[in-house]
């Protein structure tokens, strides 16, 4: 590890395959190192995969896994800003398809139960409009949404 302050993400045992997954999905990622235990530990044994160093587009993350006893939740989640409904679907479809599931608003968990926000730049320009009623709109238009639709969300920014 290089960076002063790296992200740890706590698994049951699935912190490579968790990492691979990443890898493979984001772009300017990937995993770094793979470290097996020295000795046993509560949450597995001797040679077992303990941690693993890996990038989420380009910050650097830290896999333990740590057994059963942390579950990740929404307190904690990557935001990823997506240029257009090509980008924003195929990493929400990468998440979802592969044993995530949907949620509102953008966001969406992982098959290991990590906290995903799929966000249009146009979103976050659009509730950011400097017209409070262009703003509300597309704020009311996301507030019925799964995944994001852009093309929606512009229209509802022009009141069309």
């Amino acid at each position: 590890m290089t960076s002063k302050n790296t992200i740890c993400l706590w698994f049951d045992g699935t912190a490579l395959e968790a990492a691979e997954f990443y890898a493979k999905t984001f772009p300017d990622s990937a995993v770094t190192a793979v470290h097996h235990a020295p000795g046993d530990y509560p949450a597995g044994r001797k040679g077992q995969v303990l941690t693993v160093e890996f990038t989420v587009m380009g910050i650097p993350c830290l896999g333990l896994n740590g057994g059963p006893a942390f579950k990740h939740s929404e307190a904690f989640s990557f935001q990823v800003a997506t240029d257009d409904q090509a980008e924003t679907d195929r990493l929400w479809n990468a998440i979802v398809g592969h044993g995530g599931q949907e949620s509102e608003c953008g966001w969406c968990k992982d098959k290991w139960g990590l906290s995903w926000q799929i966000t249009p730049r146009v979103l976050m320009e659009a509730i950011a409009d400097p017209d409070p009623a262009a703003a509300k709109r597309a704020f009311d238009a996301m507030m019925t949404m799964k995944k994001i639709d852009v093309a929606a969300i512009e229209a509802a920014r022009r009141g069309a």
